[in-house]
């Protein structure tokens, strides 16, 4: 029982962090397609903070055991791959 409990607190975790990643995607989206380009230091700034906050999240969860520090570095890997796919993507146009 106590496993079980343990397997669903990790997937849950797993599902917010992922949940939180794709917003800061979906943010950077946005914002290079209606607000700024990629140069602007507001999108310097915005991406920053995001990912930084990010970061402290998967560590925490780390910590708490929650997440495998493989499978935050992981997802933090995936989405800094999305976002300069989307970088270059801006700057082509």
């Amino acid at each position: 029982m106590a496993s079980d409990m343990l397997v669903n607190h990790r997937e849950k975790a797993y599902a917010l962090l992922k949940a939180d990643a794709d917003k800061i995607l979906k943010l950077i989206k946005v914002q290079m397609e209606n607000l700024t380009m990629p140069q602007c230091p507001l999108y310097e700034e915005v991406l920053d903070t995001q990912m930084f906050g990010l970061s402290r999240e998967i560590d925490f969860a780390v910590r708490l055991g929650l997440v495998e520090d493989t499978e935050g570095k992981s997802l933090l890997e995936t989405l800094e791959k999305q976002l300069s796919v989307l970088h270059e993507a801006s700057l082509k146009k």
